[in-house]
C-alpha cells in the first residue's frame, strides 16, 4: 500500500479513536449522573436502571471498537496494515474503505462468524 493511502487510513483511524474516546467519557459521565438522580417510584427506578444498562452496553461496544482501532494503528506502524491477520492475504480495498480496522479478509471473516477455527 502506498504511503499516501496509508496516511489517509491513519488519519481516519485516529479521528474515529478520538470520537469513540469522547463517547466513552460522555457515557461514563451520564451513567454517574444517573446514579445521582433521586428516584422516588418504581417506574423512575426502572428507567434509571435501563438507562445505566444501555450506557454500559454502548460504552462496552465503543471500547471494543477502540481495541480494534488500536490494533489497526499498530499494524500501520509495523507494516502489516491491509493484510489479513490470519492468512496474510491482502484485504479488499473497498473493505478497508468501509471498515479501516478490519482484521480479516472476507473468507477468514466468514469463518470467524461461523465459529470455525482459523489460523
Amino acid at each position: 500500500m502506498d504511503k499516501r493511502k496509508l496516511e489517509t487510513f491513519k488519519k481516519r483511524l485516529l479521528q474515529k479513536q478520538q470520537d469513540l474516546n469522547r463517547a466513552v467519557s460522555r457515557n461514563e459521565q451520564d451513567g454517574r449522573l444517573a446514579d445521582e438522580e433521586v428516584t422516588q417510584d418504581i417506574a423512575d427506578k426502572a428507567i434509571n436502571s435501563y438507562t445505566k444498562e444501555f450506557l454500559f452496553h454502548q460504552s462496552n461496544n465503543d471500547r471494543q471498537s477502540l481495541q480494534l482501532i488500536d490494533e489497526a494503528l499498530t499494524r500501520i506502524r509495523n507494516g502489516s496494515f491491509g493484510q489479513c491477520i490470519t492468512c496474510g492475504n491482502e484485504l479488499n480495498p473497498k473493505r478497508l474503505d468501509a471498515v479501516p480496522w478490519a482484521r480479516y479478509c472476507i473468507t477468514c471473516q466468514e469463518k470467524v462468524e461461523q465459529g470455525v477455527a482459523i489460523g
